[in-house]
């Protein structure tokens, strides 16, 4: 049998649904630029905030660039009968509703698994699973090497795409292995409900060791591919964004030291620690990017 990913976190270790989904506190106590990427041992100290601060700041452009703009137009966003297509290097090319993406998967395979989330210092339980499912579904093809992602392009239900913030639609990309990796899944709910519009819903991409702009929201197109994909932040800024934008404290981010971290909550004056290498799953990914430059290739 395949190997699948096995969580080794309990349920005390996750950050409390409430201060996940609070954001305002967090610009309060430390500059967006000074939080870094979420490990596990930074999410075991939290305490917990207001609910009412729920989905009240995140990051979608297409529902604009104020981190209060998604949790105030996102409701437009219409999913009911969502549905993606998956093209390219396939041998079952089509149109999948989410019912028939998980069709046939077991209640182990439709998993509820602890995550991070975005590029901040927390865990996640995410519900969800692991995009090979689709890759598998879908029958890759030898000669493809890459997989591409589109978010949903909709002026009418997303005002954020009427201004050229970036190139839309949102697109982003990994590499073969990296999309395979069972540590890599498809997120469809969030401490067990649906994921709200403003982080992504119905489906987005978590990919636990990479920064949080990898990690792509409201899903309308998979692409196998052999040839490096477009990556809308890398065409907006090339230099602040790597094709792989993995969470790396070795290379410094061209205005801030990506070496250490504070956690959530803690404030300005919050003691730092310091940033594990690939999110604290360096043990199970490293082998991925054996013999490159880390360095060169962020």
């Amino acid at each position: 049998m395949a190997f699948r990913w096995k969580n080794n976190l309990k349920y005390e270790n996750v950050t409390p649904e409430n201060i996940w989904l609070n954001r305002r506190q967090i610009l309060a106590g430390a500059t967006a630029g000074a939080i870094m990427a979420p490990n596990f041992l930074a999410a075991q100290s939290l305490e917990p905030t207001a609910y009412e601060d729920i989905t009240s700041y995140n990051n979608f452009y297409e529902f604009g660039t104020g981190k209060g703009d998604p949790a105030k137009y996102a409701h437009t966003l219409v999913t009911d009968g969502w549905e993606v297509k998956i093209d390219g290097m396939v041998d079952n090319p089509g149109t999948y509703s989410l019912q028939q993406l998980t069709e046939g998967l077991t209640e182990e395979e439709r998993i509820y698994r602890f995550r991070c989330v975005e590029a901040w210092s927390m865990i996640v339980p995410w519900n969800g699973f692991e995009l090979k499912d689709i890759l598998d579904k879908a029958g890759v093809q030898s000669g493809a090497k890459y997989v591409a992602f589109e978010t949903a392009n909709r002026p009418d239900e997303m005002p954020g795409v009427r201004f050229r913030t970036l190139d839309w639609p949102y697109r982003e990309g990994l590499r073969l292995d990296e999309a395979m990796h069972p540590l890599t899944m498809m997120a469809t709910g969030i401490y067990g409900k649906p994921i709200p519009n403003q982080n992504g819903a119905p489906i987005r991409l978590v990919v636990p060791w990479k920064y949080g702009f990898k990690s792509i929201k409201s899903i309308v197109r998979i692409t196998l591919t052999d040839e490096q994909p477009f990556t809308s932040w890398s065409d907006a800024n090339a230099r602040e964004y790597g094709f792989y934008s993995n969470v790396n404290p070795n290379v410094d981010h061209p205005r801030w030291s990506q070496a250490t971290e504070r956690t959530i909550g803690g404030g300005l004056f919050a003691k730092r620690i310091p940033t594990l290498m690939f999110n604290g799953y360096e043990a199970e990914v490293a082998s991925l990017y054996e013999g490159m430059d880390l360095a060169k290739f962020i």
